[in-house]
């Protein structure tokens, strides 16, 4: 690998992980359920973007399938909660 591609991966983890620690605040000290649920939809997008830098970093494509399953129930799981929580209202 190329210096530069190296130093921007390694920085585009420091970026999420960055991310994934402001976003785990926001979990746990929401202020009501929808900034929960935003940000659980948020953490599982970072958790996709750590993996595909990992899949760059091991030069495997075969991750690339696990971040399409994983953002498809992702979506289901969001679409789920808030339908489930906008009838217990």
């Amino acid at each position: 690998m190329s210096t530069f591609l190296t130093i921007a991966i390694f920085a585009g983890f420091a970026m999420l992980l960055a991310a994934f620690l402001l976003v785990f605040i926001r979990l746990t000290k929401g202020p009501d359920v929808s900034n929960r649920i935003a940000a659980m939809d948020l953490t599982a997008s970072i958790v996709m973007a750590l993996i595909l830098l990992y899949s760059i970093i091991i030069k495997n494509a075969m991750y690339f399938d696990i971040v399409i399953v994983l953002s498809l129930i992702s979506f289901i799981g969001t679409i789920g909660i808030s339908t489930y929580l906008k009838q217990k209202r």
